[in-house]
Formats: C-alpha cells, sequence, structure tokens
C-alpha cells in the first residue's frame, strides 16, 4: 500500500477530538466561543513552522527576481485557498495575472462546483505542470491539507523534475507531499472541530502561510514604500482615495495637491510622489520611477 493510499484515520487532521464530541449540543454562542478558541491555536502552530516557511520565501524571492512566477497547486478547499490568495495579487500589486497565479484540480468550475474525484488523478496533476510552462525560475506551492493528495503530489514531483523551486504546503507531520519537495511546510494544527474539516483551521493556516509568500515577495520586489502598497491599481473609487491618501503622506503634502498630482501621473502613486517630492514633471518622474526598477525609495533617493 503506497502512502497516499494508507488509512485518513492515522492522520491528525482527520482525528475526532473529545474536546468538540458535543457540539450539537451547544448553544451559537457556547459554540462560537470553541470555534474562536480553536483558531486561536492556529498562529502558533504557524509560527512553530517559521524555521521552513522563511528559507522557502527567501529561495521564491530569488526566483521571482530572476523573472520567475508562483504558482500555486491544490485540490478542493486548499485549491480554493490558492485561487483567492493569487486573485488578490493584480488588484494589490498591479501584477499581470500570469505572475501569481493557481491551478486547482478538476480545472476553475472547481472554484464553485466541487470536483472532489479529481485530487486523486496524479496523471492530470503532472499534466497541469507540463500545460502551465514550468520552467527553472518558477516555484510551485503544492497545498494539500493531508500532504498526501496525489494530485498535488505528482504537480510538485513534476515541477521538482523540470527545476523549478518546489514548495510542500501541509497540516500534518511526515507528509508524503513534504517528501517530494524541496521545502516541506508542515503546520501541525491539530483536529478539526469538525473531524476531517480541513477548510476549518487547516483552511486558515494555509491562508497565513500563503498570505506570508505573496506579501514578502512582493516587498522584496519593491512593490511597497514602507507598508504602503504603492503599485496597488486603483481601479475604483475607494482605491483611487487609498492612493491619494499614501501620495499625501509620502509626499508630505496635503489631499488636494496629492489628487492633482495623481491624475497628471494616470493615478500612478510612485511617479506622483517622486513629482512632489522632487519637484519634477511627470515624464522625469517616471523615468526616474523607472531607473530604479519600480523601487520607490531608490527613485526618492532614500
Amino acid at each position: 500500500m503506497s502512502t497516499t493510499d494508507a488509512p485518513l484515520a492515522g492522520l491528525t487532521t482527520e482525528s475526532a477530538d473529545p474536546r468538540y464530541a458535543e457540539i450539537d449540543r451547544m448553544t451559537v454562542a457556547e459554540l462560537a466561543a470553541v470555534m474562536n478558541a480553536a483558531d486561536t491555536e492556529v498562529p502558533a502552530a504557524v509560527a512553530a513552522a517559521l524555521p521552513v516557511i522563511v528559507p522557502a520565501i527567501e529561495a521564491t524571492s530569488q526566483r521571482m527576481a530572476g523573472g520567475g512566477r508562483l504558482i500555486y497547486v491544490g485540490a478542493g478547499t486548499p485549491g480554493r485557498i490558492g485561487v483567492l490568495d493569487a486573485s488578490e495579487c493584480p488588484p494589490t500589486f498591479s501584477t499581470p495575472p500570469e505572475l501569481v497565479f493557481a491551478i486547482i484540480a478538476g480545472g476553475p468550475s472547481a472554484i464553485v462546483h466541487p470536483s472532489e474525484g479529481a485530487e486523486d488523478d496524479a496523471t492530470a496533476g503532472a499534466a497541469a505542470i507540463d500545460a502551465a510552462g514550468v520552467r527553472e525560475n518558477d516555484t510551485v506551492i503544492g497545498i494539500a491539507s493531508s500532504g498526501r493528495t496525489p494530485y498535488v503530489i505528482a504537480a510538485v514531483a513534476r515541477a521538482r523534475e523540470l527545476g523549478a523551486l518546489t514548495v510542500g504546503l501541509s497540516c500534518n507531520l511526515d507528509t508524503p507531499l513534504s517528501a517530494a519537495a524541496e521545502f516541506g511546510i508542515e503546520v501541525a494544527v491539530g483536529p478539526e472541530v469538525l473531524a476531517g474539516s480541513t477548510r476549518l483551521k487547516a483552511g486558515t493556516a494555509q491562508k497565513l502561510v500563503l498570505n506570508m509568500f505573496s506579501t514578502i515577495v512582493m516587498v522584496q520586489e519593491g512593490k511597497t514604500y514602507g507598508n504602503f502598497m504603492v503599485d496597488l491599481n486603483p481601479s475604483n473609487h475607494k482605491l483611487r482615495e487609498r492612493a491619494v491618501g499614501m501620495v499625501s503622506a509620502i509626499a508630505r503634502v496635503d489631499r488636494g495637491r496629492a489628487r492633482t498630482a495623481l491624475e497628471s501621473a494616470g493615478f500612478d502613486v510612485k511617479t506622483a510622489a517622486v513629482m512632489l517630492r522632487l519637484g519634477l514633471d511627470r515624464d522625469t518622474a517616471a523615468s526616474r520611477v523607472d531607473a530604479a526598477h519600480g523601487r520607490l525609495r531608490e527613485a526618492l533617493g532614500e
């Protein structure tokens, strides 16, 4: 029997915790308190995995600096979490959709229409990596709560064969996924409030870790100035107002001047900030930002 065929009962994420044996007798208030208390265990589990998370992010940043992509692969809930995190990068950091993207077992329709059987298709997992044209500079993060999902393991193994950096993110210990990847991140969150419902603590842990990957690599790429999202895509009123606030703070001017500069700069935060701080026209400011490879702090001479 292969490792991925091993009984689920042996996995911590599948265990029935006696603390939650009477939840069907609890009031709404009691159950909400129990779930909230369980969720507080997740950050500590993530913290325990930081010794692996940190070097994995550092290696990912190096690959992306060389022109690589960040690719998430998952099935079911982990796949949807990957889609969620990847889909937030374009509006937050103005990245092209192909720079950070997710592959979900069963294809895009599985995001809203569960395709649970797709997770068992190892051949499809490997084929998805080939179809994505994975190459050496890419990073592939396989996400599987159990750490034994055939689709994800095969995808990671194929990506590693192709020379990509590979990361396995699971919520059990000593998993086949960790063995298949260069970096095995195991966030041991323990049993779920609903036994086996890994959309709960395990899903929260996965999102926390992916938050780190997508945010930190973008900070390393110069997509922020301090904690300001200076590369955001101001595509609606809220985001335009956020852009005005950022330029006002960075350039140390009132919101009216910030808005005028942004309008002149086509609502490019970095160009507007350089215009105001250094007293430059739009084209000269934009050229200065380009020469700094988009890093605002460098463009401002800080």
